[in-house]
């Protein structure tokens, strides 16, 4: 799936023309990256804000349109207002097709209800990780990673190593001995018991 964003080249740059463009229902923005110069740009605020509240956009090669051109990026980072739900700035890097890039994938958690560690152990399930740090070409790049947990029984946990990853990618925390543990069940019955052995 492939999103698009609309942004035009932004001219007026500097603390008091951002403020002018936040009033005026737009978000400052950079795009950096492959070699090239950085270029300002301007977005809709509504029209990103509700962008980013999709998962997929955080996590996918979007199509930046600018004045009609179109590039390949990744959101790289998103200031937003201290309390108020307004993006106040956006970065994004440019995305070489032929170069590895790194950036977080979500985990999407499957068969919660049927592991027996829920099912019968009565435990519950804790996610450790929602998400990992992942070594792809762009053109590989999954929008998330499922975490099946039909088989984790009360106690035992599920670690990056036991994850199945599509062709040519892989976690950066692996690739440098970190076998993280990706979610585990608590075993709540087993607790009350020791617990009441104890006392």
């Amino acid at each position: 799936m492939t999103i698009e964003v609309i942004a035009n080249k932004r001219v007026e740059q500097g603390t008091g023309a951002s403020r002018r463009l936040r009033r005026a229902g737009k978000v400052p923005g950079i795009i950096y990256g492959a070699g090239q110069e950085p270029v300002a740009v301007v977005l809709d605020h509504n029209n990103l804000y509700h962008a980013m509240q999709q998962e997929t956009f955080h996590a996918s090669i979007l199509s930046l349109n600018v004045d009609g051109k179109t590039e390949s990026v990744l959101l790289r980072d998103a200031q937003y207002h201290p309390w108020k739900q307004i993006v106040m700035h956006v970065d994004f890097q440019r995305v070489d097709p032929n170069a590895k890039l790194h950036t977080k994938v979500p985990f999407h958690f499957i068969n919660a209800d049927v592991a027996p560690g829920v099912k019968l152990g009565g435990g519950i399930v804790s996610h450790v990780m929602n998400d990992a740090d992942v070594s792809c070409l762009p053109g590989q790049l999954p929008e998330f990673i499922e975490v099946d947990l039909k088989d984790l029984q009360a106690g035992h946990s599920i670690h990056l190593s036991d994850l199945t990853l599509p062709a040519g990618v892989e976690f950066v925390a692996l690739k440098h001995g970190d076998n993280a543990t990706v979610a585990t069940i608590l075993s709540v019955r087993g607790a009350a018991t020791e617990e009441s052995a104890a006392a």
